[in-house]
């Protein structure tokens, strides 16, 4: 689950991490009456969307009087706000933060991610922060320095001292260094979080580390166990499909191709969708109904993939062990006469009560072309796609 800089900031200062002073606000008007009581110096007012490369696209703007305010706010809120990671539709900024600029002496980047290869914590730091950070990362890696760290030790201080000598740190900012590293290192832990990201960290005119930006994503498997941090969810920011998909009990994540996909696993899930790649088609979405669905979740499952206006073919790909493959029958039939569905459907179905399935099938009078295996559905869905 991803957090808005303004949430994420909300953790930092839980955590002792500094930020600059700011509000965040959901109403343009709100925004517009707090920016005619300030007492300026310089602020920025950002837009809070789920995406990095806001400034790029005009959503971050700074303001030395109350009209530069003003209009940066009219500019900002309610904007189609597109950047690399928006996609070329953009988001909507229903959102922005107003901040208090901070004086940048220099930028630097700090972040941490769960490394899945080593299975250890990576603390990565650069000298070089700011927005072409993965210009950084690309053209010039040695300028990123990268740290394993054991999630059941500590940063020692010969760690931190080594960290801040790798981003030239002046040695009187070694202790608030080590204390930012900490600090960041347990909301890490503390919070479930997969990443943690503070780019710029900047050091202001004054010697002080202040994070300037911060980006946070939390483990939604550790959810349950952060009930504050799930106050944060934003559904306007989340895939609609995905969302209902999950109030059903549905695993679903949207992808770009046109072969809706419907499976019981998520290994035969993943698999499904290679074996469509391999015969040159592409999946529209990784749909899982699991080993316990019922008829009304397959019902569910199918509305959600047809609500995907590239999908020009269903695959439905079940090996029934303890999903029955009668009860997947019934929640398709359900849903050809809920969804009046005219899409080509093709259906491969094994395992347990398969007899009983088919049977459902073939007296549901329900057109669909029925595959052998595996590999005789993909092609005859990529075929049935292609028109």
């Amino acid at each position: 689950m991803k957090l808005h800089e303004y949430q994420a900031k909300q953790l930092f200062q839980r955590y002792g991490i500094p930020v600059p002073k700011g509000v965040a606000y959901s109403s343009k008007e709100a925004a517009l009456d707090a920016v005619k009581s300030m007492i300026f110096g310089s602020w920025v007012i950002k837009a809070q969307i789920h995406a990095g490369g806001r400034g790029k696209g005009g959503g971050v703007k700074i303001a030395t009087t109350s009209d530069t305010a003003i209009l940066a706010i009219n500019s900002i809120f309610g904007m189609q706000l597109v950047t690399h990671q928006t996609g070329p539709k953009g988001k909507l900024v229903e959102r922005i933060l107003i901040e208090e600029a901070v004086s940048i002496e220099r930028e630097l980047y700090l972040g941490m991610v769960v490394d899945r290869t080593s299975q250890q914590i990576a603390l990565m730091v650069s000298a070089d922060g700011g927005m072409d950070i993965e210009k950084v990362a690309n053209e010039t890696p040695d300028r990123l320095f990268t740290m394993l760290i054991d999630g059941e030790k500590k940063i020692d201080m010969a760690t931190s001292s080594e960290l801040s000598e790798k981003i030239g740190l002046q040695q009187e900012l070694h202790v608030g260094a080590d204390e930012l590293f900490q600090n960041v290192y347990r909301l890490f832990l503390e919070c479930d979080a997969s990443l943690v990201e503070i780019n710029p960290l900047v050091i202001t005119e004054d010697n002080r580390l202040i994070a300037a930006d911060a980006k946070v994503t939390i483990d939604d498997n550790a959810l349950f166990r952060q009930s504050e941090i799930q106050e944060f969810r934003d559904p306007s920011e989340e895939d609609i499909n995905e969302s209902k998909a999950a109030e059903a009990g549905l695993n679903f994540i949207s992808l770009n191709g046109n072969i809706g996909c419907l499976v019981n696993g998520a290994g035969l899930a993943m698999a499904t969708m290679d074996i469509i790649k391999l015969h040159g088609g592409e999946p529209a979405n990784f749909l899982d109904v699991g080993g316990g669905a019922n008829a009304q979740q397959v019902a569910v499952a199918f509305q959600i993939m047809l609500q995907q206006s590239t999908v020009k073919a269903v695959l439905v790909n079940i090996f029934g062990g303890i999903m029955r493959c009668d009860v997947i029958a019934k929640g398709i039939v359900e849903a050809a006469q809920e969804t009046a569905m005219s899409l080509p459907l093709i259906i491969r179905l094994e395992g347990t009560n398969v007899i009983d399935g088919r049977e459902i099938l073939a007296q549901s009078g329900l057109n669909y072309i029925s595959a052998t295996d595996m590999d005789d559905a993909a092609i005859k869905a990529v075929h049935a796609a292609a028109g």
